[in-house]
């Protein structure tokens, strides 16, 4: 995808928008779980406030270290050269949610009651297709859409500046 505009084009750029995909996917999806979860009430989501940090440093770590080498591995099996954008975001964002979901479904369960215990292991196929579905869709409708029209503005404004026009 090399010269793709929706893209990060370098690590700096790569952070940025992996910044702007995070913050926006755990502040959406942890308070939508923890509402499905134990209510839609004002403590509730108070509650889900104070963890979120600490939620937001594991996703950053499980994508970076985790989820990231695995999805190019099982995107480069699954996307033709021929393929579109949309296919390879798509795909992408699949087995990214598929990754994180998993993990995330027991471990922010562990995060959240700030105890490591069986309960999310023992409630796992309960609660991981409710945590995908939530994840997918914010993923796919706000959060990947957001950051990479972010990246389109940002290498938009980078081609104006070195054509020496102002935004």
């Amino acid at each position: 995808m090399q010269g793709e505009t929706r893209l990060p084009l370098n690590g700096k750029e790569f952070a940025l928008f992996l910044a702007i995909i995070s913050v926006i996917s755990v502040n959406i999806i942890a308070p939508l779980i923890m509402g499905f979860e134990f209510g839609f009430k004002k403590e509730i989501y108070f509650d889900t406030l104070q963890v979120i940090p600490y939620i937001w440093v594991c996703v950053i770590l499980l994508v970076t270290l985790v989820a990231n080498p695995i999805v190019d591995k099982l995107t480069a099996k699954f996307v033709e050269p021929k393929d579109g954008f949309n296919a390879r975001v798509l795909f992408n964002i699949l087995f990214s949610v598929t990754i994180l979901s998993i993990l995330l479904t027991v471990i922010g369960s562990w995060i959240g009651m700030k105890e490591i215990s069986l309960k999310p292991i023992q409630t796992f196929f309960y609660d991981w297709p409710r945590n995908f579905f939530i994840a997918f869709w914010v993923e796919t409708l706000i959060a990947q859409p957001a950051s990479r029209f972010a990246m389109k503005k940002l290498h938009a404004s980078q081609a104006n500046k070195a054509e020496g026009v102002n935004p």
